[in-house]
Protein backbone atom coordinates (compact mmCIF):
# COMPACT_ATOMS: atom_id res chain seq x y z
CA UNK A 1 0.00 0.00 0.00
CA UNK A 2 1.67 3.52 -0.55
CA UNK A 3 1.76 6.13 1.41
CA UNK A 4 1.29 10.08 1.00
CA UNK A 5 4.67 10.11 1.66
CA UNK A 6 4.96 8.66 -1.74
CA UNK A 7 5.91 10.80 -4.54
CA UNK A 8 2.26 11.40 -7.48
CA UNK A 9 5.10 9.61 -10.55
CA UNK A 10 5.57 6.58 -7.71
CA UNK A 11 1.97 5.91 -6.85
CA UNK A 12 1.38 6.25 -10.73
CA UNK A 13 3.85 3.26 -11.47
CA UNK A 14 2.62 1.20 -8.95
CA UNK A 15 -1.51 1.79 -9.81
CA UNK A 16 -0.65 1.23 -13.49
CA UNK A 17 1.93 -2.42 -12.37
CA UNK A 18 -1.20 -3.27 -10.46
CA UNK A 19 -3.41 -2.42 -13.21
CA UNK A 20 -1.47 -4.40 -15.75
CA UNK A 21 -2.09 -7.71 -13.23
CA UNK A 22 -5.49 -6.39 -12.96
CA UNK A 23 -6.36 -6.90 -16.63
CA UNK A 24 -4.26 -10.35 -17.25
CA UNK A 25 -6.56 -11.89 -14.64
CA UNK A 26 -9.41 -10.52 -15.75
CA UNK A 27 -8.45 -11.80 -19.57
CA UNK A 28 -7.31 -15.03 -18.23
CA UNK A 29 -10.30 -16.44 -15.65
CA UNK A 30 -12.80 -14.18 -18.30
CA UNK A 31 -11.36 -16.89 -20.97
CA UNK A 32 -11.79 -19.79 -18.22
CA UNK A 33 -15.41 -18.88 -17.27
CA UNK A 34 -16.68 -17.65 -20.81
CA UNK A 35 -15.48 -21.70 -21.80
CA UNK A 36 -17.14 -22.93 -19.18
CA UNK A 37 -20.76 -21.87 -19.59
CA UNK A 38 -19.85 -22.38 -23.37
CA UNK A 39 -19.30 -25.87 -22.18
CA UNK A 40 -22.44 -26.36 -20.38
CA UNK A 41 -24.37 -24.65 -23.16
CA UNK A 42 -23.03 -27.30 -25.83
CA UNK A 43 -24.11 -29.81 -23.27
CA UNK A 44 -27.84 -28.47 -22.86
CA UNK A 45 -27.88 -28.81 -26.84
CA UNK A 46 -27.08 -25.10 -27.77
CA UNK A 47 -30.61 -24.14 -26.12
CA UNK A 48 -31.49 -21.07 -24.08
CA UNK A 49 -34.09 -22.53 -22.37
CA UNK A 50 -32.39 -25.18 -21.33
CA UNK A 51 -29.57 -23.30 -20.19
CA UNK A 52 -31.56 -20.76 -18.00
CA UNK A 53 -33.61 -23.95 -16.49
CA UNK A 54 -29.81 -25.46 -15.76
CA UNK A 55 -28.81 -22.13 -14.54
CA UNK A 56 -31.55 -22.15 -12.22
CA UNK A 57 -31.07 -25.14 -11.11
CA UNK A 58 -27.31 -24.89 -10.17
CA UNK A 59 -27.22 -22.07 -8.60
CA UNK A 60 -23.82 -22.31 -7.24
CA UNK A 61 -22.23 -22.67 -10.32
CA UNK A 62 -23.30 -19.24 -11.43
CA UNK A 63 -23.00 -17.36 -8.17
CA UNK A 64 -19.26 -16.96 -7.87
CA UNK A 65 -19.05 -15.58 -11.58
CA UNK A 66 -22.38 -13.19 -10.75
CA UNK A 67 -20.63 -11.28 -7.61
CA UNK A 68 -18.45 -9.84 -10.46
CA UNK A 69 -21.50 -7.24 -10.47
CA UNK A 70 -21.11 -6.93 -6.45
CA UNK A 71 -17.55 -5.90 -6.47
CA UNK A 72 -17.93 -3.93 -9.65
CA UNK A 73 -20.91 -1.95 -7.97
CA UNK A 74 -19.06 -1.45 -4.41
CA UNK A 75 -15.75 -0.12 -6.35
CA UNK A 76 -18.17 2.45 -8.34
CA UNK A 77 -19.73 3.79 -5.27
CA UNK A 78 -16.18 4.34 -3.71
CA UNK A 79 -14.76 6.01 -6.57
CA UNK A 80 -17.84 8.16 -6.87
CA UNK A 81 -17.98 9.01 -3.10
CA UNK A 82 -14.20 9.67 -3.37
CA UNK A 83 -14.71 12.07 -6.64
CA UNK A 84 -12.21 9.83 -8.68
CA UNK A 85 -13.80 10.00 -11.68
CA UNK A 86 -14.00 13.62 -11.43
CA UNK A 87 -10.81 14.86 -10.55
CA UNK A 88 -9.22 12.37 -12.55
CA UNK A 89 -6.79 10.05 -11.71
CA UNK A 90 -3.39 12.07 -11.02
CA UNK A 91 -5.37 14.36 -8.88
CA UNK A 92 -6.71 11.64 -6.69
CA UNK A 93 -3.40 9.89 -6.46
CA UNK A 94 -2.04 13.18 -4.87
CA UNK A 95 -5.52 13.37 -2.30
CA UNK A 96 -5.80 9.45 -1.29
CA UNK A 97 -3.79 6.92 -2.92
CA UNK A 98 -4.36 4.05 -0.73
CA UNK A 99 -8.17 3.97 -1.59
CA UNK A 100 -7.12 3.40 -5.23
CA UNK A 101 -4.42 0.43 -4.75
CA UNK A 102 -6.93 -1.13 -1.88
CA UNK A 103 -9.65 -0.91 -4.41
CA UNK A 104 -7.56 -2.49 -7.42
CA UNK A 105 -5.95 -4.79 -4.81
CA UNK A 106 -9.47 -6.19 -4.01
CA UNK A 107 -10.44 -6.70 -7.72
CA UNK A 108 -7.53 -8.57 -8.18
CA UNK A 109 -8.02 -11.04 -5.32
CA UNK A 110 -11.75 -11.69 -6.70
CA UNK A 111 -10.38 -12.60 -10.66
CA UNK A 112 -7.32 -14.97 -8.82
CA UNK A 113 -10.45 -16.24 -6.78
CA UNK A 114 -12.40 -16.48 -9.54
CA UNK A 115 -9.03 -18.17 -11.53
CA UNK A 116 -9.28 -21.22 -8.94
CA UNK A 117 -13.11 -21.73 -9.00
CA UNK A 118 -13.37 -22.40 -12.70
CA UNK A 119 -10.20 -23.62 -13.72
CA UNK A 120 -10.05 -26.14 -16.15
CA UNK A 121 -11.32 -29.56 -14.61
CA UNK A 122 -11.39 -33.35 -16.39
CA UNK A 123 -14.24 -33.11 -18.34
CA UNK A 124 -16.76 -36.73 -19.04
CA UNK A 125 -17.77 -34.88 -22.73
CA UNK A 126 -15.02 -32.72 -23.09
CA UNK A 127 -16.17 -29.23 -25.05
CA UNK A 128 -15.98 -29.48 -28.69
CA UNK A 129 -14.87 -26.70 -30.74
CA UNK A 130 -17.11 -27.37 -33.24
CA UNK A 131 -17.91 -24.33 -36.37
CA UNK A 132 -20.99 -23.40 -34.22
CA UNK A 133 -19.18 -22.72 -30.60
CA UNK A 134 -15.94 -20.90 -32.71
CA UNK A 135 -19.03 -18.71 -34.27
CA UNK A 136 -20.53 -18.30 -30.56
CA UNK A 137 -16.85 -17.58 -29.22
CA UNK A 138 -16.46 -14.67 -31.43
CA UNK A 139 -20.01 -13.04 -31.20
CA UNK A 140 -18.78 -13.03 -27.42
CA UNK A 141 -15.18 -11.80 -28.15
CA UNK A 142 -16.98 -8.85 -29.88
CA UNK A 143 -19.58 -8.10 -27.17
CA UNK A 144 -16.77 -7.97 -24.45
CA UNK A 145 -15.09 -5.47 -26.51
CA UNK A 146 -18.26 -3.38 -27.17
CA UNK A 147 -18.73 -3.47 -22.84
CA UNK A 148 -15.15 -2.15 -22.72
CA UNK A 149 -15.19 0.70 -25.28
CA UNK A 150 -18.29 1.75 -23.40
CA UNK A 151 -17.02 1.94 -20.36
CA UNK A 152 -14.01 4.13 -21.86
CA UNK A 153 -16.28 6.35 -23.14
CA UNK A 154 -15.64 8.82 -20.34
CA UNK A 155 -11.57 8.75 -21.00
CA UNK A 156 -10.65 7.55 -17.62
CA UNK A 157 -8.80 4.72 -17.87
CA UNK A 158 -9.24 3.92 -13.99
CA UNK A 159 -12.84 3.43 -14.58
CA UNK A 160 -12.26 0.21 -17.03
CA UNK A 161 -10.40 -1.11 -14.10
CA UNK A 162 -13.42 -1.21 -12.17
CA UNK A 163 -16.02 -1.96 -14.90
CA UNK A 164 -14.07 -4.93 -15.80
CA UNK A 165 -15.68 -7.16 -13.10
CA UNK A 166 -18.80 -5.87 -14.02
CA UNK A 167 -17.72 -7.31 -17.55
CA UNK A 168 -16.78 -10.91 -16.04
CA UNK A 169 -20.11 -10.94 -13.69
CA UNK A 170 -22.36 -11.19 -16.56
CA UNK A 171 -20.07 -13.71 -18.43
CA UNK A 172 -23.00 -16.60 -17.62
CA UNK A 173 -25.49 -14.61 -19.45
CA UNK A 174 -22.99 -12.87 -22.21
CA UNK A 175 -22.59 -16.80 -23.53
CA UNK A 176 -26.69 -16.61 -23.90
CA UNK A 177 -27.02 -13.22 -25.42
CA UNK A 178 -24.57 -14.24 -27.87
CA UNK A 179 -26.41 -17.22 -28.94
CA UNK A 180 -29.50 -15.09 -29.34
CA UNK A 181 -27.62 -12.71 -31.57
CA UNK A 182 -26.30 -15.94 -33.34
CA UNK A 183 -29.88 -17.06 -34.01
CA UNK A 184 -30.10 -16.14 -37.61
CA UNK A 185 -26.92 -16.96 -38.76
CA UNK A 186 -27.25 -20.85 -37.22
CA UNK A 187 -30.63 -20.92 -38.75
CA UNK A 188 -28.90 -20.05 -41.81
CA UNK A 189 -26.15 -22.68 -41.59
CA UNK A 190 -28.57 -25.38 -39.96
CA UNK A 191 -31.18 -24.54 -43.82
CA UNK A 192 -27.98 -25.31 -45.37
CA UNK A 193 -26.55 -27.92 -44.17
CA UNK A 194 -29.62 -30.04 -44.15
CA UNK A 195 -30.92 -29.10 -47.46
CA UNK A 196 -27.07 -30.26 -48.50
CA UNK A 197 -27.77 -33.83 -46.69
CA UNK A 198 -31.04 -33.67 -48.95
CA UNK A 199 -29.42 -33.55 -51.94
CA UNK A 200 -26.90 -36.27 -51.03
CA UNK A 201 -29.72 -38.47 -50.21
CA UNK A 202 -31.51 -37.51 -53.37
CA UNK A 203 -28.71 -38.43 -55.59
CA UNK A 204 -29.01 -42.57 -53.86
CA UNK A 205 -32.54 -43.44 -54.96
CA UNK A 206 -32.16 -47.03 -53.83
CA UNK A 207 -30.61 -46.14 -50.75
CA UNK A 208 -33.01 -47.50 -47.84
CA UNK A 209 -33.22 -46.16 -44.66
CA UNK A 210 -33.86 -48.02 -41.51
CA UNK A 211 -34.96 -45.60 -38.60
CA UNK A 212 -34.59 -46.69 -35.24
CA UNK A 213 -36.03 -44.85 -31.75
CA UNK A 214 -36.61 -45.75 -28.23
CA UNK A 215 -36.55 -45.12 -24.95
CA UNK A 216 -33.62 -47.40 -24.53
CA UNK A 217 -31.93 -50.24 -26.53
CA UNK A 218 -32.07 -48.02 -29.75
CA UNK A 219 -28.20 -47.91 -30.13
CA UNK A 220 -27.19 -51.73 -29.15
CA UNK A 221 -30.26 -52.27 -31.81
CA UNK A 222 -28.77 -50.33 -34.17
CA UNK A 223 -25.31 -51.47 -33.76
CA UNK A 224 -26.44 -55.36 -33.64
CA UNK A 225 -28.05 -54.23 -36.86
CA UNK A 226 -25.41 -52.75 -39.08
CA UNK A 227 -23.02 -55.84 -38.09
CA UNK A 228 -25.75 -58.52 -39.32
CA UNK A 229 -27.10 -56.48 -42.21
CA UNK A 230 -23.31 -55.94 -43.29
CA UNK A 231 -23.37 -59.66 -44.13
CA UNK A 232 -25.22 -59.18 -47.66
CA UNK A 233 -25.70 -55.60 -47.22
CA UNK A 234 -22.87 -52.25 -47.69
CA UNK A 235 -23.84 -50.66 -44.56
CA UNK A 236 -23.96 -47.11 -43.07
CA UNK A 237 -25.06 -46.17 -39.43
CA UNK A 238 -25.07 -43.37 -37.19
CA UNK A 239 -21.65 -43.47 -35.45
CA UNK A 240 -21.74 -42.90 -31.61
CA UNK A 241 -24.62 -40.76 -30.58
CA UNK A 242 -25.33 -38.93 -33.51
CA UNK A 243 -28.77 -39.24 -32.46
CA UNK A 244 -29.89 -35.69 -33.58
CA UNK A 245 -31.15 -33.84 -36.57
CA UNK A 246 -27.31 -32.19 -37.08
CA UNK A 247 -25.76 -35.14 -35.80
CA UNK A 248 -28.04 -37.47 -38.33
CA UNK A 249 -27.20 -34.74 -41.27
CA UNK A 250 -23.23 -34.27 -40.32
CA UNK A 251 -23.03 -38.60 -41.05
CA UNK A 252 -25.08 -37.92 -44.02
CA UNK A 253 -22.62 -35.02 -45.54
CA UNK A 254 -19.43 -36.63 -44.27
CA UNK A 255 -20.13 -40.26 -44.79
CA UNK A 256 -22.69 -41.40 -47.00
CA UNK A 257 -21.48 -42.80 -50.57
CA UNK A 258 -23.58 -43.66 -53.66
CA UNK A 259 -21.81 -47.47 -52.29
CA UNK A 260 -24.29 -47.72 -49.65
CA UNK A 261 -27.00 -49.94 -49.70
CA UNK A 262 -28.82 -49.63 -46.68
CA UNK A 263 -28.55 -46.34 -43.88
CA UNK A 264 -29.24 -46.88 -40.43
CA UNK A 265 -30.44 -43.58 -38.80
CA UNK A 266 -30.33 -43.17 -34.80
CA UNK A 267 -33.26 -40.60 -33.47
CA UNK A 268 -33.05 -39.67 -30.07
CA UNK A 269 -36.00 -37.22 -28.81
CA UNK A 270 -35.95 -34.61 -25.87
CA UNK A 271 -39.11 -32.95 -27.10
CA UNK A 272 -42.08 -33.58 -28.88
CA UNK A 273 -41.46 -33.16 -32.70
CA UNK A 274 -38.32 -34.36 -31.85
CA UNK A 275 -38.30 -37.70 -34.37
CA UNK A 276 -40.58 -35.98 -36.75
CA UNK A 277 -37.90 -33.17 -37.54
CA UNK A 278 -35.43 -35.60 -38.59
CA UNK A 279 -37.92 -37.84 -40.28
CA UNK A 280 -38.51 -35.23 -42.48
CA UNK A 281 -34.62 -34.44 -43.37
CA UNK A 282 -34.42 -38.39 -44.22
CA UNK A 283 -37.70 -39.88 -45.06
CA UNK A 284 -36.79 -43.37 -43.63
CA UNK A 285 -38.72 -46.94 -45.70
CA UNK A 286 -38.31 -48.64 -42.51
CA UNK A 287 -38.51 -48.08 -38.68
CA UNK A 288 -38.08 -49.67 -35.61
CA UNK A 289 -39.45 -48.69 -32.25
CA UNK A 290 -36.94 -50.73 -29.21
CA UNK A 291 -39.01 -49.51 -26.30
CA UNK A 292 -40.84 -46.92 -24.48
CA UNK A 293 -40.12 -45.56 -20.50
CA UNK A 294 -40.03 -42.89 -18.50
CA UNK A 295 -36.82 -41.28 -19.76
CA UNK A 296 -36.85 -37.41 -20.20
CA UNK A 297 -39.72 -37.39 -18.31
CA UNK A 298 -38.89 -33.73 -17.15
CA UNK A 299 -39.07 -32.54 -20.81
CA UNK A 300 -41.13 -34.55 -21.94
CA UNK A 301 -43.68 -33.72 -19.51
CA UNK A 302 -46.36 -36.81 -19.98
CA UNK A 303 -46.19 -40.17 -21.24
CA UNK A 304 -48.39 -39.70 -23.96
CA UNK A 305 -46.09 -36.75 -25.46
CA UNK A 306 -43.18 -39.56 -25.09
CA UNK A 307 -45.48 -41.97 -26.56
CA UNK A 308 -46.78 -39.37 -29.83
CA UNK A 309 -43.13 -38.81 -29.91
CA UNK A 310 -41.46 -42.08 -30.36
CA UNK A 311 -44.68 -42.92 -33.07
CA UNK A 312 -43.67 -40.22 -34.94
CA UNK A 313 -41.29 -42.66 -36.58
CA UNK A 314 -43.78 -44.81 -37.99
CA UNK A 315 -46.30 -41.75 -38.86
CA UNK A 316 -43.15 -40.97 -41.53
CA UNK A 317 -43.07 -43.97 -42.90
CA UNK A 318 -44.56 -44.90 -46.64
CA UNK A 319 -47.46 -47.47 -46.53
CA UNK A 320 -45.60 -49.76 -47.31
CA UNK A 321 -42.82 -49.39 -44.91
CA UNK A 322 -41.68 -52.24 -42.26
CA UNK A 323 -42.76 -51.48 -39.23
CA UNK A 324 -40.65 -53.16 -35.90
CA UNK A 325 -41.81 -52.96 -32.33
CA UNK A 326 -40.99 -54.80 -28.77
CA UNK A 327 -43.66 -56.54 -28.24
CA UNK A 328 -42.97 -57.57 -24.96
CA UNK A 329 -42.73 -53.72 -23.77
CA UNK A 330 -45.57 -52.88 -21.24
CA UNK A 331 -46.28 -49.26 -22.11
CA UNK A 332 -46.62 -50.59 -26.19
CA UNK A 333 -48.96 -53.13 -24.90
CA UNK A 334 -50.47 -50.72 -22.83
CA UNK A 335 -51.14 -48.21 -25.45
CA UNK A 336 -52.27 -51.33 -27.69
CA UNK A 337 -51.00 -49.35 -31.28
CA UNK A 338 -49.98 -52.77 -32.66
CA UNK A 339 -51.64 -52.71 -36.02
CA UNK A 340 -50.01 -53.10 -39.06
CA UNK A 341 -46.57 -53.62 -37.40
CA UNK A 342 -44.20 -56.26 -36.71
CA UNK A 343 -43.34 -57.65 -33.23
CA UNK A 344 -40.39 -59.18 -31.38
CA UNK A 345 -40.17 -60.18 -27.98
CA UNK A 346 -39.81 -63.11 -25.58
CA UNK A 347 -43.38 -63.84 -25.06
CA UNK A 348 -45.83 -65.74 -26.90
CA UNK A 349 -47.54 -64.08 -29.94
CA UNK A 350 -44.78 -61.95 -31.22
CA UNK A 351 -44.28 -62.07 -34.80
CA UNK A 352 -40.81 -63.10 -34.11
CA UNK A 353 -40.13 -64.64 -30.60
CA UNK A 354 -37.15 -66.14 -28.77
CA UNK A 355 -37.16 -68.90 -26.48
CA UNK A 356 -35.83 -72.11 -24.87
CA UNK A 357 -33.00 -68.98 -23.10
CA UNK A 358 -30.27 -69.90 -21.20
CA UNK A 359 -28.07 -67.88 -20.28
CA UNK A 360 -24.95 -67.71 -17.42
CA UNK A 361 -21.54 -66.21 -17.09
CA UNK A 362 -20.18 -67.06 -20.53
CA UNK A 363 -23.37 -66.06 -22.75
CA UNK A 364 -26.51 -66.47 -24.12
CA UNK A 365 -28.10 -69.34 -25.92
CA UNK A 366 -32.08 -69.15 -27.21
CA UNK A 367 -34.33 -70.28 -29.90
CA UNK A 368 -35.36 -67.63 -32.96
CA UNK A 369 -38.73 -68.99 -34.29
CA UNK A 370 -39.78 -66.61 -37.54
CA UNK A 371 -43.04 -65.81 -38.95
CA UNK A 372 -43.32 -68.62 -41.52
CA UNK A 373 -42.53 -71.32 -38.49
CA UNK A 374 -38.87 -71.31 -39.20
CA UNK A 375 -36.68 -71.74 -36.27
CA UNK A 376 -33.19 -71.47 -35.75
CA UNK A 377 -30.44 -71.52 -32.74
CA UNK A 378 -28.32 -68.55 -31.53
CA UNK A 379 -25.28 -67.85 -29.40
CA UNK A 380 -24.32 -64.98 -27.85
CA UNK A 381 -21.75 -63.62 -25.78
CA UNK A 382 -23.59 -61.06 -24.35
CA UNK A 383 -25.78 -62.16 -21.18
CA UNK A 384 -28.87 -61.37 -19.69
CA UNK A 385 -33.05 -61.25 -21.24
CA UNK A 386 -32.21 -57.62 -22.57
CA UNK A 387 -29.16 -58.32 -25.07
CA UNK A 388 -31.06 -60.98 -26.37
CA UNK A 389 -34.34 -58.86 -27.06
CA UNK A 390 -32.01 -56.14 -28.79
CA UNK A 391 -30.77 -58.90 -30.74
CA UNK A 392 -33.92 -60.26 -31.71
CA UNK A 393 -35.16 -57.12 -33.18
CA UNK A 394 -31.72 -56.67 -35.55
CA UNK A 395 -32.26 -60.69 -36.41
CA UNK A 396 -36.11 -59.41 -37.03
CA UNK A 397 -35.11 -56.48 -39.42
CA UNK A 398 -32.23 -58.21 -41.03
CA UNK A 399 -34.26 -61.81 -41.66
CA UNK A 400 -37.18 -59.66 -43.67
CA UNK A 401 -34.44 -57.72 -45.57
CA UNK A 402 -33.75 -61.30 -47.16
CA UNK A 403 -31.08 -63.25 -44.76
CA UNK A 404 -31.85 -66.29 -43.77
CA UNK A 405 -31.87 -67.18 -40.03
CA UNK A 406 -29.42 -69.88 -40.40
CA UNK A 407 -27.21 -66.95 -42.27
CA UNK A 408 -26.99 -64.92 -39.48
CA UNK A 409 -25.85 -67.37 -36.50
CA UNK A 410 -22.01 -66.37 -37.09
CA UNK A 411 -22.81 -62.60 -37.26
CA UNK A 412 -24.91 -62.91 -34.18
CA UNK A 413 -21.72 -64.98 -32.20
CA UNK A 414 -19.63 -62.41 -33.51
CA UNK A 415 -21.61 -59.16 -32.17
CA UNK A 416 -20.05 -57.57 -29.41
CA UNK A 417 -21.35 -55.42 -26.44
CA UNK A 418 -21.62 -51.66 -26.93
CA UNK A 419 -19.73 -49.09 -25.31
CA UNK A 420 -21.01 -48.33 -21.69
CA UNK A 421 -24.69 -50.29 -22.44
CA UNK A 422 -23.91 -53.17 -19.98
CA UNK A 423 -20.48 -54.01 -21.20
CA UNK A 424 -18.44 -56.43 -19.35
CA UNK A 425 -14.81 -55.66 -18.83
CA UNK A 426 -12.96 -58.07 -17.13
CA UNK A 427 -10.07 -56.80 -15.27
CA UNK A 428 -8.91 -59.97 -13.61
CA UNK A 429 -10.53 -60.70 -10.11
CA UNK A 430 -12.79 -57.92 -11.12
CA UNK A 431 -15.80 -57.49 -13.61
CA UNK A 432 -16.98 -54.30 -14.81
CA UNK A 433 -20.09 -53.55 -16.31
CA UNK A 434 -19.91 -50.67 -17.48
CA UNK A 435 -23.75 -49.19 -17.78
CA UNK A 436 -22.96 -45.38 -17.90
CA UNK A 437 -25.61 -44.76 -20.78
CA UNK A 438 -28.41 -45.47 -18.75
CA UNK A 439 -31.13 -43.29 -16.94
CA UNK A 440 -34.41 -44.92 -16.78
CA UNK A 441 -36.10 -47.45 -14.87
CA UNK A 442 -36.31 -50.00 -17.26
CA UNK A 443 -32.85 -49.92 -17.93
CA UNK A 444 -31.55 -49.78 -14.30
CA UNK A 445 -33.75 -53.16 -13.38
CA UNK A 446 -31.81 -54.90 -16.64
CA UNK A 447 -28.95 -54.21 -15.31
CA UNK A 448 -29.51 -55.26 -11.62
CA UNK A 449 -30.69 -58.59 -13.59
CA UNK A 450 -27.53 -59.15 -14.80
CA UNK A 451 -26.23 -58.96 -12.33
CA UNK A 452 -28.08 -61.45 -9.68
CA UNK A 453 -26.66 -63.77 -12.65
CA UNK A 454 -23.31 -63.47 -11.19
CA UNK A 455 -21.53 -65.70 -8.17
CA UNK A 456 -19.82 -62.68 -7.10
CA UNK A 457 -19.64 -60.33 -4.62
CA UNK A 458 -22.02 -57.18 -6.14
CA UNK A 459 -21.18 -53.89 -6.11
CA UNK A 460 -23.22 -51.05 -7.64
CA UNK A 461 -21.97 -47.74 -8.00
CA UNK A 462 -24.26 -45.05 -9.32
CA UNK A 463 -25.58 -41.76 -8.84
CA UNK A 464 -29.03 -42.05 -9.16
CA UNK A 465 -31.47 -41.28 -12.33
CA UNK A 466 -32.25 -38.04 -13.76
CA UNK A 467 -34.80 -35.69 -15.95
CA UNK A 468 -37.69 -38.57 -14.58
CA UNK A 469 -39.76 -35.04 -13.92
CA UNK A 470 -42.30 -34.94 -10.63
CA UNK A 471 -41.64 -38.77 -10.15
CA UNK A 472 -37.61 -38.85 -9.99
CA UNK A 473 -37.82 -39.05 -6.63
CA UNK A 474 -39.49 -42.25 -6.25
CA UNK A 475 -38.26 -43.85 -9.18
CA UNK A 476 -35.00 -43.78 -7.03
CA UNK A 477 -36.09 -44.68 -3.96
CA UNK A 478 -37.55 -47.66 -5.78
CA UNK A 479 -34.53 -48.42 -7.30
CA UNK A 480 -32.37 -48.49 -3.90
CA UNK A 481 -34.64 -50.97 -3.23
CA UNK A 482 -34.36 -52.96 -5.99
CA UNK A 483 -30.69 -52.90 -5.99
CA UNK A 484 -30.61 -53.74 -2.31
CA UNK A 485 -32.41 -56.46 -2.96
CA UNK A 486 -29.22 -57.59 -5.42
CA UNK A 487 -26.28 -56.34 -4.04
CA UNK A 488 -23.36 -56.95 -1.52
CA UNK A 489 -22.48 -53.36 -1.94
CA UNK A 490 -24.22 -49.97 -2.79
CA UNK A 491 -21.79 -46.93 -3.54
CA UNK A 492 -23.78 -43.45 -4.31
CA UNK A 493 -22.39 -40.96 -6.57
CA UNK A 494 -23.58 -36.72 -4.84
CA UNK A 495 -24.96 -36.83 -1.20
CA UNK A 496 -28.02 -34.98 -2.46
CA UNK A 497 -28.28 -35.83 -5.81
CA UNK A 498 -29.06 -39.79 -4.15
CA UNK A 499 -31.06 -39.01 -1.55
CA UNK A 500 -34.21 -41.06 -2.59
CA UNK A 501 -31.85 -43.93 -3.44
CA UNK A 502 -30.39 -44.21 -0.18
CA UNK A 503 -33.57 -43.94 1.95
CA UNK A 504 -35.25 -46.96 -0.70
CA UNK A 505 -32.02 -48.70 0.04
CA UNK A 506 -31.67 -48.06 3.98
CA UNK A 507 -36.38 -48.98 3.53
CA UNK A 508 -34.94 -52.71 2.63
CA UNK A 509 -33.16 -53.03 5.75
CA UNK A 510 -29.37 -53.14 4.23
CA UNK A 511 -26.47 -53.06 6.06
CA UNK A 512 -25.71 -49.63 6.78
CA UNK A 513 -21.94 -50.47 6.83
CA UNK A 514 -22.59 -51.58 3.20
CA UNK A 515 -23.83 -48.32 2.19
CA UNK A 516 -20.99 -45.71 1.29
CA UNK A 517 -21.74 -42.46 -0.17
CA UNK A 518 -19.38 -40.42 -1.70
CA UNK A 519 -18.94 -36.85 -3.78
CA UNK A 520 -17.23 -37.81 -7.27
CA UNK A 521 -17.07 -40.95 -9.46
CA UNK A 522 -13.20 -41.38 -9.07
CA UNK A 523 -13.83 -42.16 -5.40
CA UNK A 524 -17.19 -44.27 -5.87
CA UNK A 525 -15.02 -46.82 -8.02
CA UNK A 526 -11.82 -46.37 -6.05
CA UNK A 527 -13.77 -47.72 -2.83
CA UNK A 528 -15.60 -50.33 -4.80
CA UNK A 529 -12.23 -51.55 -5.77
CA UNK A 530 -10.71 -51.34 -1.69
CA UNK A 531 -13.80 -52.96 -0.73
CA UNK A 532 -12.58 -55.74 1.57
CA UNK A 533 -15.86 -56.37 3.77
CA UNK A 534 -17.47 -59.51 5.44
CA UNK A 535 -19.76 -59.68 2.54
CA UNK A 536 -16.73 -60.01 0.02
CA UNK A 537 -15.42 -63.28 2.21
CA UNK A 538 -17.52 -65.65 0.55
CA UNK A 539 -16.19 -64.91 -3.43
CA UNK A 540 -13.02 -64.57 -4.71
CA UNK A 541 -14.59 -62.22 -7.63
CA UNK A 542 -16.15 -59.09 -7.71
CA UNK A 543 -18.93 -57.66 -10.02
CA UNK A 544 -18.87 -53.46 -10.24
CA UNK A 545 -21.43 -52.23 -11.78
CA UNK A 546 -21.26 -48.84 -13.32
CA UNK A 547 -24.92 -47.58 -13.77
CA UNK A 548 -25.69 -44.12 -15.43
CA UNK A 549 -22.42 -41.78 -15.44
CA UNK A 550 -24.34 -37.95 -15.20
CA UNK A 551 -22.85 -35.64 -18.10
CA UNK A 552 -20.90 -32.28 -16.85
CA UNK A 553 -24.01 -30.08 -16.59
CA UNK A 554 -25.38 -32.41 -13.72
Amino acid sequence: MFHLTDTPEVCLIMIMVLGIIECILFVVSYVLTILYFVHMFQLNSYRCKAQYKWMSEHIGRVVPAVTGVVVCTVGLILAWADDITSYGINSYINALPAHVTGLITVIIVFFAIMLILYRPVKAKKKLVFTPRVMRLVATIIVLTIIMIALSLIRGERLVVLIILPLIYGIAPFTVTIAAECNRPVEYGVKVHYINDAKHILAQCPELKIVGITGSYGKTSVKYYLHDLLSAKYNVLMTPESYNTPMGVVKTIREQLTAAHQVFICEMGARHVGDIKEICDIVHPHDGIITSIGYQHLETFRSLDNIVNTKYELFDALPKEGLRFINGDNEIIRKYNRLDGVITYGLNEGNSYRASSLSVNEKGSTFTVTAPDGTTQEFFTSLIGKHNVLNILGAIAAAHTYGISLSDLRLPVRKLRGVPHRLQLIDRGSVTVIDDAYNSNPNGCRMALDTVALFDACKIIVTPGMVELGTREDEYNEEFGREAAAVCDYIVLVGEKQTQAIAKGVRSADFPEEALYITETLQDAVAYAYAINGSRMKEFTKKIILLENDLPDNY
